[in-house]
């Protein structure tokens, strides 16, 4: 009989993509469904970064690029460090990596040694705890309540600490709650880890521009913890740039070299186009990713007022990304026809069935009493699922 590794015995499988698969099985047999479940902007690139791309090929950016990324791009990332973050990093300080999936694997496992702790709170996107696993560490989670916002308190992490504690992971804008931290909240945060010298912070920061608060905020400014945070982002949300897969990191430099000592032996480079592509739209403008933020926002306010029309949905309207995460256990006990809601994915599996939505189970993401439904779909999508789930979720008594 044949075996994986152990290793990948004890991964699970991404919910996001397992209910992605599940909707498109459902949609080949002729059946429409309306997919909430995939944290991807429905938008198209914009045309001057395809141009780009375009131009990369013609002049012969075809070839194996630099494992840490073409120069120009990272200097072009250092300059939207500056620009837009406050934050000083060099070019030898930034890898590019095929997206930042790939970065946050990377840091984790540039930094963390079998059974070290990982503090994460919760809910957290799916691969944090994941992507702890491959590292043979174990992830801490903290639980948040959504009566706070799913936000963290500076006590709960001093309460989480431990001497075998290596790293706090999070990220802001939140995948999948829709929070961010503000300043203040960030300094908190920020003077725990003050009294704790050994402890690095990796801050995922792929959703900084899906933020309907205003400026972004970044762990990393404050000065007299910088050398021990990690700044994950990449071009995918603000860019519609997906399938472009580029991600990058800014750090202290001896974490910049072993993510590329790693990266090297792994995937090397990321794509040559790719990179020509995303070094277009960080040096553009932001004209495109706030015309796109204004469309989110308005599908947030949207979805806000639909499902507060729906009795046992408790949320609350978030700042930024492009989710929702409510709190369904109102539906919990309850049943039509031969369904019984038992979970959180007991309610997504008969939303799919009963309703023809794709939404994703809160459990990936460590909160059980919750769904996450994306947003980042049309209008007419939105209104149309919503009256779906609503009238799905009468029917159960």
């Amino acid at each position: 009989m044949y075996k994986v590794s152990n290793r990948l015995n004890k991964l699970s499988i991404s919910e996001t993509l397992a209910m992605t698969d599940k909707s498109r099985q459902l949609q080949a047999k002729g059946i429409d469904i309306i997919n909430l479940s995939i944290g991807e902007p429905d938008f198209n690139t914009p045309d001057y970064i395809k141009q780009a791309a375009k131009k990369a090929m013609d002049d012969g950016f075809t070839h194996y690029s630099p494992v840490q990324g073409f120069l120009d791009l990272r200097q072009a990332i250092s300059n939207k460090f500056k620009r837009e973050n406050n934050l000083e990093y060099a070019t030898d300080q930034i890898i590019v990596s095929t997206g930042a999936k790939q970065s946050l694997a990377n840091v984790i496992l540039s930094l963390v040694n079998k059974d070290d702790e990982v503090l994460i709170p919760a809910p957290f996107w799916v691969s944090y705890s994941e992507l702890v696993k491959l590292a043979e560490a174990k992830s801490v989670i903290i639980k948040t309540s959504i009566d706070n916002k799913f936000k963290i308190t500076p006590q709960q992490i001093e309460q989480a600490i431990t001497p075998k504690t290596k790293v706090f992971l999070f990220n802001s804008p939140s995948n999948p709650s829709g929070i961010l931290y503000s300043k203040q909240e960030l300094k908190a945060i920020a003077d725990v880890f003050a009294k704790h010298k050994d402890i690095f912070i990796i801050s995922d920061e792929i959703y900084e521009h899906i933020n309907f608060r205003g400026k972004h905020e970044s762990i990393a400014q404050f000065d007299y913890i910088k050398d021990r945070v990690i700044v994950v982002n990449g071009v995918s949300k603000a860019y519609a740039m997906t399938g472009w897969r580029i991600g990058y990191i800014g750090a202290p430099k001896w974490i910049a070299q072993a993510c590329n000592k790693l990266q090297g032996q792994i995937t090397s480079g990321a794509s040559s186009i790719s990179q020509k592509a995303a070094c277009a739209a960080l040096n553009a403008d932001l004209t495109s990713v706030n015309e796109m933020k204004e469309i989110f926002k308005k599908r947030c306010d949207l979805v806000f007022k639909l499902l507060s029309e729906i009795k046992g949905i408790k949320t609350f309207k978030p700042d930024g990304a492009f989710y929702y995460f409510p709190d369904v256990t109102y539906f919990f006990g309850k049943s039509f026809e031969d369904t019984t809601i038992n979970n959180a994915g007991d309610l997504c599996m008969y939303l799919l069935n009963k309703a023809h939505v794709a939404t994703v189970t809160g459990s990936a993401f460590g909160d059980p009493n919750c769904i996450r439904l994306s947003y980042a779909t049309s209008e007419d999508n939105i209104i149309e699922a919503l009256k779906r789930i609503k009238t799905a979720l009468y029917k159960l008594n």
